[in-house]
């Protein structure tokens, strides 16, 4: 976990994973071609998801899972240098194994 930051209720801190730099047929993809990643490692976990009645339910992902999330999900954030991304429990889409 980060040390200066704790997700609150069903929020993820994700760290995204490095893309390749170079293809599978050896071509070179410069930065500037780039598509951020869309796979990410979770950093740290909220509490939980308040229910309407009142109670928490527990997270499905936990700190070090490999997710899947979407391509425009979440809000960016730079912390002690390092760029991560907050999201929603629900904005992620499958546990990667």
């Amino acid at each position: 976990m980060i040390k200066n930051i704790k997700p609150l209720y069903d929020k993820v801190l994700i760290k995204r994973v490095e893309n390749e730099s170079v293809s599978a047929g050896g071509i070179i993809i410069p930065d500037s071609a780039q598509e951020k990643t869309q796979i990410g490692l979770v950093k740290a976990v909220g509490t939980g998801k308040i229910n309407n009645d009142g109670s928490i339910r527990s997270l499905n992902v936990k700190n070090g899972d490999k997710v899947l999330f979407g391509k425009f999900s979440g809000t960016e954030i730079k912390l002690e240098s390092e760029e991560y991304l907050i999201i929603r429990e629900e904005e992620i889409l499958a546990i990667v194994e």
